[in-house]
């Protein structure tokens, strides 16, 4: 696919979960992912080759985690100006979904989740070049206010701009980006965990919930 077709072909996350031959796929803040429950590491060495066997050749890859129990697999397109979903990740999404079902793997998309560092910040151009040296990370395409691995291994940090300070909160909090259809059920038992909820106005985007402290953290889909 050449840039001008990647372009073109940008999707949304409601457009990726509405498209037919994804079900085993959940929208996340990286990307879209699913694991799959393969048993035992020889079977996950099995999915993988097989993967890389049948759609390993065009240029464009999944990002794969192995594992003795199982396989993460995420897709994101990655481009000079752009860090997102596009029609291309659909098609992998169908063709890979299929090779796990010819090997007889079982797909559960409710077990991915990606996590962000977000730092509030108010003097974010100051802030920013410190942690790109320390971390070794770069840029997100499109974002000045975003940090990524360019390895994509490590937590991406997202610098949110502050206008005041905001006395007796934290500065730095987690983002958890979990499946649409599990939201509900993790702040759930964060709160049965002795937290409690901050705020839902931004829901069903993101709900903020805190612990017995107040630190807080957020729980976001990409539904």
């Amino acid at each position: 696919m050449t840039h001008a077709e990647q372009k073109t072909g940008r999707i949304r996350p409601r457009q990726f979960h509405e498209a037919a031959g994804v079900e085993d796929w959940r929208v996340l803040g990286e990307g879209a992912c699913t694991y799959f429950r393969t048993g035992s590491f020889a079977a996950g060495v099995r999915l993988v080759h097989e993967i890389g066997e049948r759609i390993g050749g065009e240029n464009h890859h999944p990002d794969i985690d192995l594992r003795y129990e199982g396989v993460t697999v995420r897709l994101i397109t990655l481009t000079d100006d752009y860090y997102g979903l596009t029609e291309r990740d659909v098609e992998l999404a169908r063709q890979i979904s299929a090779v796990a079902r010819e090997l007889g793997v079982p797909a559960d998309p409710r077990a991915v989740q990606t996590v962000q560092v977000t730092v509030d910040a108010l003097v974010g151009p100051e802030v920013l070049p410190f942690w790109r040296a320390l971390l070794g990370y770069g840029e997100r395409a499109g974002s000045s206010e975003d940090l990524i691995d360019p390895h994509r291994r490590g937590a991406p940090l997202y610098f949110q701009q502050m206008d005041e300070p905001r006395p007796q909160r934290n500065r730095i909090h987690l983002d958890v980006w979990v499946p649409h259809d599990r939201a509900e059920e993790r702040i759930a038992a964060a709160i049965a965990a002795g937290g409690h909820l901050v705020t839902d106005k931004y829901a069903p985007s993101h709900w903020v919930v805190a612990d017995a402290e107040g630190n807080e953290a957020c729980v976001g889909t990409c539904g």
